[in-house]
């Protein structure tokens, strides 16, 4: 029997690595739990079943009810991943795939983060979560494992949020509210037309935030315009704007001050009036075209992202950096694809980016929450232009190869403007030229049935912020070289009783050069290439229908992830939890109620490479009523939510390799939440 065959799947409207693999595909076993998903950050558009790669792609509508102020929320229970949420709104969800990221103090690294194929992660690796509209999301993809790799730089893993184009003209507004006066508010205006479709969105979001000093104000407006040029073209554009005028920061917690009051504040925090304020601007543009066999799109994306932060310090001393950063950045890139159907076994797709970054950053004393003298004042840029390869080729009826290359070349240059006797100049250059690889091999058993084999070998290297110093001399930290990684992978996917659907795999993954803290110094940290590590584990997904009404969906992650080599040898990497388990239940009731029942469990997790101090394990358990009313044209939705229902005091994420020893994040106790969406269709 034949099991490879088109899917005939119309395209996902993202321009960015969804390349259809039309002739390279495995049927599905059955549209009912299948349901034919698109696949697109494994660069094909094929069914999860035959997809050769650790891949979960979960809808909103199947998670609990959030108030989406939080990234990580929509990733809660996707196996491989560890989603932190700090509950400090000054700094991003903390996200780690299979220890990729674990190292970052702030924002995300090593990590590829894309809406809707634009990406969100800067050329250097650095990336973060504040921007995005979460209201916007209606499902978000995960890919693991070594194909991520192709994603050149911060390919650790790849984390797409996905959108939808307007299916009906419509008008809405929601409010949800919560505990510490928190209040969000939200407006969508959607249009759908003959050959077009847009939507508008504002979103205003304010709170006095669990812990003192705690308090944050957020506003978000986004546009989305879906073009239909012809049958065979498409125009997408996009254009976002957030804007974070006070984003207090109440500072991490020591182990003891938690255990004695995990809602208490710093006092360093009040004293330096620590707090954030961010700008983020960010349009694109994004032309398809579908001809006969082939496949071209071409994206362009330009930003602009204005900081400026208060840390717990003042920075005075001459050699420091500051502790009040006032940053200003630009960001654009282009990306240009085409993919070939060369006949019926075998699909070619090949690929250029070019990305851009200009940072102008000033670092000043923080004089008791004021702005002080003058520490820091140099622009850097950074050029990325990378090359990628890749080709589905069916072997046999029920055997598919699927492999690729990418080439990487990213400049980095920084000019020093603020040069004294104590502070010498810390211009330079480096540049990094690096290859990635990746090749899997698929076997569908039967219709229901599948297993896949891959390798990769990939890159990450150091962001800015890691170059920006040397512990002696001035100027780039030239010694500090990109950590390499090598992927092994090994999967099963199956189909259980139609109703079930059934993912279990095994990764290793060996690295060279591990980047880690060396010194940190009054504001001024440096870092060194210092270990081997050696990551390995299993993952395993199960979801499916219990009863017609009852839903279940449980996961559970293992990862042994070590130092392999120099006086760290056999400790864990900091920030990575070794077990993670997660349980959900959806229960449709009549008259169109849903009540939802969900618990996660997170195991210790070590705050430096010592390993000398841990973030206790904990489980949690969370639970939703939701409700839907229908009266004509007008529908009105609302949802109760209970977070923590057991009142647990745990940490909710890690600061790595703290200096002063304030590590723990805490989370908040039992908290209700309630929402409430109303809309006029037209």
């Amino acid at each position: 029997m034949k099991y490879f065959k088109p899917l005939g799947l119309p395209l996902l409207a993202t321009p960015f690595y969804c390349i259809p693999v039309s002739h390279a595909q495995m049927a599905s076993a059955t549209d009912k739990i299948d349901e034919r998903v698109v696949v697109t950050a494994t660069q094909t558009q094929q069914s999860w079943l035959t997809t050769p790669a650790s891949v979960t792609r979960v809808s909103r509508d199947r998670q609990l009810p959030t108030l989406n102020i939080d990234a990580g929320d929509l990733l809660e229970g996707i196996p491989g991943i560890q989603a932190d949420s700090r509950y400090n709104y000054a700094q991003d969800t903390r996200i780690v795939i299979r220890g990729f990221g674990s190292r970052a103090a702030f924002g995300v690294r090593g990590l590829q983060l894309n809406i809707d194929g634009i990406p969100l992660s800067m050329p250097d690796g650095q990336a973060q979560t504040s921007s995005i509209m979460l209201d916007d999301a209606h499902s978000v993809e995960v890919l693991r494992g070594p194909l991520a790799v192709l994603y050149g730089n911060s390919g650790g893993g790849v984390v797409e949020w996905q959108s939808l184009a307007p299916q009906l003209s419509s008008i809405s507004f929601a409010t949800q509210q919560s505990a510490d006066n928190l209040q969000r508010y939200t407006a969508d205006l959607q249009y759908v037309g003959d050959t077009h479709q847009f939507k508008l969105m504002a979103s205003d979001f304010q709170t006095d935030g669990p812990r003192p000093h705690n308090s944050a104000e957020r506003e978000q407006q986004a546009f989305r315009w879906y073009m239909d040029i012809s049958d065979s073209q498409r125009l997408i554009v996009r254009y976002d704007n957030n804007y974070a005028p006070l984003l207090q920061d109440p500072s991490a917690l020591t182990p003891s001050a938690w255990r004695e009051d995990p809602e208490q504040t710093v006092q360093r925090a009040i004293d330096f009036n620590t707090r954030k304020s961010i700008h983020h601007r960010q349009g694109s543009l994004s032309w398809e075209l579908e001809r006969n066999n082939a496949t071209y799109r071409v994206s362009a994306w330009q930003g602009d992202r204005d900081i400026v932060q208060f840390l717990p310090f003042s920075g005075a001393d001459a050699t420091s950096s500051g502790a009040v950063i006032d940053l200003s950045r630009q960001f654009e890139g282009l990306h240009a694809f085409a993919n070939w159907s060369l006949n019926n076994h075998v699909d070619v797709s090949a690929g250029w980016i070019d990305e851009r970054q200009q940072d102008h950053r000033f670092g000043l004393v923080n004089d008791s929450g004021e702005r002080g003298d003058l520490r820091r004042d140099e622009f850097n840029h950074i050029d990325s232009r990378s090359l990628y390869g890749r080709i589905a080729w069916q072997l046999a009826p029920n055997w598919q190869l699927d492999g690729g290359l990418r080439y990487n070349d990213i400049d980095y240059r920084v000019t020093d403007s603020y040069i004294t006797a104590e502070n010498p100049d810390d211009s330079g250059s480096r540049t990094f030229d690096e290859l990635s690889s990746a090749a899997a091999l698929t076997w569908q058993a039967t219709e229901k049935v599948s297993a896949y084999v891959s390798y990769g070998e990939g890159f990450e290297t150091p962001t800015l912020t890691e170059l920006a110093y040397r512990n002696e001399g001035s100027g780039l930290n030239r010694n500090l070289a990109p950590s390499t990684n090598s992927q092994y992978e090994a999967g099963l996917k199956a189909i259980l009783a139609d109703d079930w659907r059934l993912g279990l795999s095994y990764f290793d993954i060996q690295s060279n050069n591990e980047i880690l803290v060396d010194q940190s110094n009054d504001g001024r940290t440096t870092y060194r290439n210092a270990a081997q590590t050696s990551r390995d584990g299993f993952e395993l997904s199960l979801e499916g229908d219990i009863t017609e009404r009852l839903n279940a969906w449980v996961s559970y992650t293992d990862i042994s992830a070590v130092f392999d080599s120099g006086s760290l040898r056999g400790n864990t990497l900091p920030g990575v939890a070794e077990q993670q388990a997660f349980a959900r239940l959806n229960y449709d009731l009549a008259q169109q109620w849903q009540l939802q029942l969900s618990a996660r469990y997170r195991g210790n997790t070590f705050t430096a490479d010592e390993n000398t101090v841990s973030a206790p394990s904990y489980t949690v358990f969370d639970a939703a009523l939701r409700k839907s009313w229908q009266i004509g044209e007008h529908q009105l939705k609302g949802w109760l939510l209970v977070d923590n229902i057991s009142d647990k005091s745990y940490v909710g994420a890690v600061v790595v390799n703290q200096g002063s020893g304030r590590a723990f994040e805490p989370a908040v106790g039992r908290q209700l939440s309630v929402g409430l969406k109303w809309t006029r269709r037209f």
